[in-house]
Protein backbone atom coordinates (compact mmCIF):
# COMPACT_ATOMS: atom_id res chain seq x y z
CA UNK A 1 0.00 0.00 0.00
CA UNK A 2 1.53 3.37 -1.20
CA UNK A 3 1.70 6.15 2.23
CA UNK A 4 0.83 9.53 1.47
CA UNK A 5 2.95 11.99 2.26
CA UNK A 6 2.48 15.78 2.93
CA UNK A 7 5.20 18.49 2.89
CA UNK A 8 4.87 22.46 3.54
CA UNK A 9 6.10 24.50 0.17
CA UNK A 10 5.48 27.60 -0.81
CA UNK A 11 3.46 28.09 -3.60
CA UNK A 12 6.38 29.62 -5.39
CA UNK A 13 8.64 26.49 -4.53
CA UNK A 14 5.54 24.39 -5.97
CA UNK A 15 5.90 26.40 -9.25
CA UNK A 16 9.33 25.90 -9.56
CA UNK A 17 9.30 22.11 -9.06
CA UNK A 18 6.95 21.79 -11.22
CA UNK A 19 8.69 23.75 -14.18
CA UNK A 20 12.06 22.05 -13.46
CA UNK A 21 9.97 18.84 -14.06
CA UNK A 22 8.30 19.50 -16.97
CA UNK A 23 11.28 21.69 -18.70
CA UNK A 24 12.96 18.90 -20.06
CA UNK A 25 9.97 17.05 -21.04
CA UNK A 26 9.16 19.93 -23.04
CA UNK A 27 12.36 20.56 -24.41
CA UNK A 28 12.87 16.85 -25.63
CA UNK A 29 9.05 16.74 -27.35
CA UNK A 30 9.90 20.48 -28.88
CA UNK A 31 13.31 18.05 -30.34
CA UNK A 32 11.43 15.17 -31.79
CA UNK A 33 9.11 17.26 -33.24
CA UNK A 34 11.72 18.94 -35.16
CA UNK A 35 13.21 15.85 -36.21
CA UNK A 36 9.92 14.10 -36.99
CA UNK A 37 9.54 12.79 -40.56
CA UNK A 38 6.32 14.87 -40.94
CA UNK A 39 7.11 17.56 -43.53
CA UNK A 40 5.60 21.17 -42.51
CA UNK A 41 5.14 23.74 -44.86
CA UNK A 42 8.49 25.74 -44.73
CA UNK A 43 6.81 28.76 -44.59
CA UNK A 44 3.18 29.48 -42.89
CA UNK A 45 0.73 32.90 -44.23
CA UNK A 46 -0.37 34.83 -41.31
CA UNK A 47 -3.43 33.47 -40.71
CA UNK A 48 -1.87 29.61 -40.71
CA UNK A 49 0.70 31.44 -37.93
CA UNK A 50 -2.15 33.11 -35.44
CA UNK A 51 -3.54 29.35 -36.38
CA UNK A 52 -0.33 27.93 -34.97
CA UNK A 53 -0.53 29.43 -32.29
CA UNK A 54 -4.22 30.12 -31.36
CA UNK A 55 -3.60 33.55 -31.23
CA UNK A 56 -5.74 36.39 -33.38
CA UNK A 57 -3.64 38.25 -36.13
CA UNK A 58 -3.79 41.44 -34.22
CA UNK A 59 -1.38 39.51 -31.70
CA UNK A 60 1.25 38.61 -34.71
CA UNK A 61 1.39 41.76 -36.17
CA UNK A 62 2.33 42.95 -32.06
CA UNK A 63 4.77 39.95 -32.24
CA UNK A 64 6.56 40.96 -35.39
CA UNK A 65 6.66 44.83 -33.81
CA UNK A 66 8.46 43.06 -30.82
CA UNK A 67 10.41 41.43 -32.82
CA UNK A 68 9.27 38.18 -31.21
CA UNK A 69 8.33 36.75 -34.79
CA UNK A 70 10.54 37.69 -37.97
CA UNK A 71 8.21 37.94 -40.53
CA UNK A 72 9.42 37.52 -44.47
CA UNK A 73 7.91 39.81 -46.68
CA UNK A 74 6.73 38.96 -50.87
CA UNK A 75 5.53 41.58 -52.57
CA UNK A 76 2.21 42.55 -50.28
CA UNK A 77 2.49 38.96 -48.55
CA UNK A 78 3.97 38.03 -45.50
CA UNK A 79 5.10 34.72 -44.32
CA UNK A 80 6.68 33.34 -41.09
CA UNK A 81 9.52 30.55 -41.50
CA UNK A 82 8.02 27.29 -39.36
CA UNK A 83 11.49 25.99 -37.65
CA UNK A 84 11.58 29.55 -36.62
CA UNK A 85 8.35 29.43 -34.82
CA UNK A 86 9.27 26.04 -33.79
CA UNK A 87 12.93 28.47 -31.64
CA UNK A 88 10.51 31.02 -30.71
CA UNK A 89 8.47 28.31 -28.79
CA UNK A 90 11.37 26.82 -27.31
CA UNK A 91 13.01 30.68 -26.49
CA UNK A 92 10.08 31.98 -24.89
CA UNK A 93 10.34 28.26 -22.71
CA UNK A 94 13.55 29.27 -21.11
CA UNK A 95 12.72 32.99 -20.51
CA UNK A 96 9.62 31.52 -18.65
Amino acid sequence: MATIQLLQVSPEELTQLIKEGLKPEIESLFKEHLTSSHQHKEFLTRKETAKFFDVSLVCIHDWCNKNILIPYKVGNRTYFKYSDLLESLLSSNKRA
